[in-house]
């Protein structure tokens, strides 16, 4: 079945208009969702929605209503909103166009796939993606979508072109209020050395499907074990760091994380952990021979 079309319009440049169809380029990942349960009788809590003073309410009573002052409120049905005059509700024109680096990543907010409507504006649609990655450019412009109006930017991606719905600035927080306490001194070159050898021997080529939920993971698993009513131990939850590592403690754990077996991108650093733990062992065995009466408690403490 052919996914269905998340917003039908066109693009319009100067005089040149591109009809186009876009589709939500994510979905969502695997949850898990927890209900209210009254435990006495194991029974689903439910809400029900209701008005003070008349009771419960039937869905088709229930309208859109904005509050102008206290207990005072605007009535507006569906299709007066949807009346509402806007351009940009079916035209996304493109009126501005800047370097792709100038867009900090903290205005992007979701991305969708923009395809040609029909054969008729493939041409078009093809000469604007051209122009976008010859120029390394990003189109800007202001789309109407669920219920509000973004700013939207189109960049190349493939055969096809990515819209992006952008923060509006008074949505983003301003960073200085976050970093300003945070020193602007340059760290040590030998610190500084460390750091980029442990990057550079973690790094390789990025695969999403390398990643997955270990959350999600977890709770299934718990779920499963109560389902199958085995006994589950909660641990205490891991303390938090120490604040503050001074520069020798720094230094000593860089080192060791460049020298720790897998420490490069593999991402599986399972066995090497464990031949690095055993030779230690081995080593240790004579020195509790030379010491018997010492042996026992040593065995205790491992």
């Amino acid at each position: 079945m052919a996914a269905r079309a998340y917003w039908r319009g066109q693009i319009r440049l100067a005089l040149v208009s591109i009809p186009v169809e876009i589709f939500t380029a994510t979905k969502s990942g695997a949850t898990i969702a927890f209900n209210q349960i009254h435990e006495p009788t194991g029974k689903r809590i439910k809400y029900e929605k209701v008005v003070p003073g008349v009771g419960p309410v039937d869905p088709d009573e229930i309208v859109k209503g904005y509050e102008v002052e206290k207990g005072s409120y605007v009535l507006l049905e569906d299709d007066e909103i949807e009346a509402v005059k806007l351009e940009s509700k079916k035209t996304l024109d493109l009126t501005q166009f800047v370097d792709h680096n100038e867009i900090d990543v903290l205005y992007y907010e979701k991305p969708y796939y923009v395809v040609p409507a029909d054969d008729l504006a493939e041409e078009a649609f093809i000469v604007l993606r051209e122009a976008l990655r010859r120029t390394k450019k990003v189109a800007l412009g202001q789309l109407a979508l669920r219920g509000r109006e973004y700013v939207v930017s189109l960049k190349p991606c493939g055969r096809g072109i990515v819209l992006e719905t952008l923060r509006y600035a008074d949505e983003v927080h301003k960073a200085q209020g976050y970093f300003r306490d945070i020193s602007d001194a340059k760290p040590d070159e030998e610190l500084l050395d460390l750091a980029e050898t442990l990057i550079a021997k973690k790094t390789a080529a990025f695969d999403p499907s390398k990643f997955h939920d270990r959350y999600i993971e977890a709770l299934q698993d718990l779920i499963e074990r109560k389902r199958k009513g085995k006994t589950v131990q909660t641990d205490d939850a891991p303390s938090a760091p120490a604040k503050g590592m001074n520069v020798v403690d720094l230094m000593a754990a860089l080192k060791r994380s460049i020298e720790k077996p897998g420490a490069g991108g593999s991402g599986d650093d399972s066995k090497p952990a464990k031949k690095a733990a055993a030779k230690p062992a081995a080593k240790k065995a004579p020195a509790k021979k030379a010491a018997p009466a010492k042996a026992a408690p040593a065995r205790k403490r491992a």
